[in-house]
């Protein structure tokens, strides 16, 4: 789909009826529920498959029904997933976790700043990296020409 494609789905969007935007909101989510429904259920079908085909051989434990196969996956996302999924304390900073630039540059902190990288990097970035390593190889002392590979 291309930008030119998306823009007139925006455009059409915002020139529909009210009524009828609400009406396809509230089937999206009928939909979405629906989904969710049929997701579960075969998720259900399919622990219940599994388990049946190899606990009792591997294990020697007894077959399981599908609503105790229902059971064991809403067990599993207590015990492993959480009730919303977190994972943890650092949950909240996605993919910028490991950003050596400082973070989300969409936070509204650094988003003024954040246009700007681009341009810095080039004009400082590549002699400050310059002059920070080689400050690191004068106090190691080595002689070193950089970090070792693996």
């Amino acid at each position: 789909m291309s930008g030119h494609d998306l823009h007139d789905s925006h455009v059409a969007w915002h020139r529909m009826h009210p009524a009828a935007r609400g009406l396809r909101i509230a089937g999206m989510v009928v939909l979405g529920v629906i989904a969710a429904g049929l997701f579960a259920l075969a998720f259900g079908w399919l622990v219940m498959i599994l388990w049946n085909w190899l606990m009792p051989t591997i294990f020697h434990l007894g077959e399981i029904g599908y609503w105790q196969a229902f059971g064991i996956v809403i067990l599993a996302k207590l015990i492993f997933g959480g009730v919303n999924g977190a994972r943890g304390p650092g949950r909240h900073r996605g993919p910028w976790r490991g950003n050596p630039w400082g973070g989300n540059p969409w936070e509204k902190q650094g988003r003024e700043n954040w246009r700007w990288f681009h341009d810095y990097w080039e004009a400082e970035g590549r002699e400050g990296l310059a002059r920070f390593a080689e400050k690191r190889r004068a106090e190691a002392g080595t002689g070193d020409t950089g970090p070792k590979e693996a």
